[in-house]
């Protein structure tokens, strides 16, 4: 299964191990889901782990950031059509360049399109665990 991973989620993940996006990154990290990426994500994940606000181990950051090499690396597809935040733009890009089976992400309805557009499911990570268990 390939999925594409909010980097709100990866942050999530990363500050409380008990999370469903905790248990998402995991199965990243195990290999179990392919994670796919594009170098715009890479260098968000990059930036968005390492502010100092955040408070994260930076020998985690570059452990968790390294591991990112064994993901899969694609190059978005500029999509006819914008979303309301362009930040949210290359995950989507990148989605449909990965013929990816999910858009993981907390923040659905920034992602939500006419019926029609594109048929990737975009689920919460939650939803994401429920499908993947068979739920």
């Amino acid at each position: 299964m390939r999925i594409v991973l909010d980097t709100n989620d990866i942050v999530s993940g990363l500050l409380d191990d008990w999370s469903a996006p905790a248990q998402v990154l995991d199965l990243c990290l195990s290999g179990y889901v392919d994670l796919v990426l594009d170098g715009r994500i890479l260098a968000e994940y990059r930036e968005v782990l390492r502010r100092p606000r955040l408070k994260l181990d930076p020998r985690a950051v570059d452990q968790l950031l390294d591991a990112m090499r064994y993901a899969i690396h694609v190059v978005g597809i500029p999509l006819p059509f914008k979303l309301p935040d362009p930040d949210d733009q290359p995950f989507l890009e990148c989605a449909v360049a990965g013929g990816v089976d999910a858009l993981v992400t907390r923040n659905t309805k920034h992602f939500r399109l006419r019926e029609g557009k594109l048929e990737i499911p975009i689920l919460s990570p939650r939803q994401f665990l429920n499908r993947l268990a068979g739920g």
